[in-house]
């Protein structure tokens, strides 16, 4: 089966930029690329599928140490994209994360939080709030890019920042859950996560 989103829109999908204020994962036996649905609600098809490899990755941490998906073959990995640091949602996302970690180390997962800030802005926000896991800079904007996570347009008219999303990454370097949110306002399913983590160990 094929992994499809539903978001809405305001706009016909044809050469207009994606809006939207809810979504959902949805499968489709049929590989539609795109199709009006009611609502003003279209679909679009995700390349990064549930049970394919996850893309690979090297960025800096907010130590300055480079830090690679394939050195955690072995263990479960919980990759988060958020927008920016300092921020009110993705403060109370991490901090949740920062909170719980013991929970997430039960299930033999590492946490790594991503967004396109600088390595310094990471290391002074980690410093501040106390973050006990890798915060990753992805500035260049390549990893959110592979993961379909980034917003073409943000607030105040920034362009390409991190977005909002959630993928659990297996011992074996498969992805075994994702979630993508185009409205920046909301949060990932912290419990849906745990779900899929207990089911792989």
């Amino acid at each position: 089966q094929s992994k499809f989103v539903l978001i809405n829109t305001e706009a016909s999908p044809i050469g207009v930029n994606f809006i939207s204020t809810e979504k959902f994962l949805i499968h489709i036996a049929n590989p539609f690329t795109a199709i009006f649905v009611p609502f003003k609600k279209y679909i679009y098809k995700m390349s990064i599928q549930i049970g394919s490899p996850a893309p690979a990755f090297t960025l800096f941490n907010s130590e300055k140490a480079e830090v690679s998906l394939s050195q955690f073959i072995g263990k479960n990995v919980v990759i988060l994209f958020y927008p920016q640091a300092f921020t009110s949602v993705c403060t109370e996302e991490l901090c949740s994360m920062r909170d719980n970690l013991k929970e997430y180390e039960a299930l033999n997962a590492e946490i790594l939080a991503i967004s396109v800030d600088s390595i310094f802005s990471l290391d002074n926000w980690k410093t501040q709030q106390g973050y006990n896991f890798q915060m990753l800079s992805d500035f260049n904007k390549e990893v959110s890019t592979a993961y379909e996570s980034i917003y073409e347009t943000f607030a105040f008219g920034m362009k390409g920042v991190s977005k909002r999303s959630a993928f659990v990454i297996d011992k074996e370097g498969i992805v075994q859950h994702a979630e993508i949110l185009d409205n920046a306002g909301e949060m990932p399913n912290l419990e849906q996560i745990k779900a899929v983590l207990l089911t792989l160990n």
